[in-house]
């Protein structure tokens, strides 16, 4: 019997505790994410380099700047959009464990896209695998192993590469997803409306700028003014989430505590 109730005790002690927990951790993944962003915002000032046209590189071309560039090459390669959407996972969670009770069906469907795409696109992502390819091809002794090894690439880079068709729909799923969380959050209220309008707007434009680069690579320059708001609406969402997060996690503690 005496078992049986600090199993009660242990069991209710763990359901207390979780909220706080997945609220903190979807705070601090989400100022990670923004900590990335100002990172590459501030190597990309120090270390300037130009835009690559998407898909005008071709895989000899990827291995050159892998040995010259290693930075660029996993960025433009779309490391940071990896690095994102696993961050991405625990954010989406705690959302969804604030508005499950607001409109249940519209979370979880953002979640369940979420995951699928963030494991779609990570699947496919390109990075580390040229990275790979790139020590080979340097360490090939004979123009037949080099010509194999471009050629493997060139099937990598037509499976992942940011902004081909390869990798749209790695993009668009956990985009619609975020968009949908936004929307569920406008419903719920409890993030504010600014938060779901920064949410919605810049989400959208980044879904746009990817799309309409993907469908005409020569676009990007223009394109580019859609993504710098897009990016800086974004930004200023993480921020507002992880804010409010943090402030449902001490709540959550409170709580605990009474």
């Amino acid at each position: 019997m005496l078992l049986r109730r600090r199993s009660r005790v242990v069991r209710t002690e763990a359901a207390d505790t979780s909220p706080k927990v997945l609220y903190k951790t979807g705070g601090t993944a989400a100022l990670t994410s923004v900590l990335l962003v100002l990172l590459d915002i501030l190597v990309s000032a120090v270390l300037p380099r130009g835009e690559v046209q998407p898909g005008a590189q071709s895989a000899v071309d990827w291995f050159a700047l892998f040995r010259d560039d290693v930075y660029y090459a996993f960025r433009d390669l779309g490391l940071l959009n990896v690095l994102n959407l696993i961050l991405g996972i625990p954010i989406f969670l705690a959302l969804y464990a604030v508005h499950r009770r607001i409109d249940e069906a519209l979370a979880a469907l953002a979640l369940v896209l979420f995951l699928f795409g963030g494991a779609v696109y990570v699947s496919n992502n390109a990075a580390v695998p040229m990275f790979v390819l790139s020590g080979e091809h340097t360490a090939a002794s004979t123009e037949a192993e080099r010509a194999a090894l471009a050629a493997a690439g060139e099937a990598i880079l037509a499976r992942g590469a940011d902004f081909t068709p390869g990798s749209l729909v790695g993009f668009v799923l956990p985009s619609v997803a975020q968009i949908a969380i936004s929307l569920v959050m406008l419903r719920g209220g409890a993030f504010g409306r600014p938060t779901a309008y920064f949410g919605i707007l810049g989400f959208s434009l980044l879904l746009a700028f990817t799309v309409w680069t993907t469908l005409v690579p020569d676009a990007l320059g223009v394109a580019m003014l859609l993504a710098v708001p897009g990016g800086l609406l974004v930004v200023a969402w993480n921020v507002l989430v992880a804010r409010k997060l943090f402030r449902l996690a001490r709540a959550s503690g409170k709580q605990q505590e009474a």
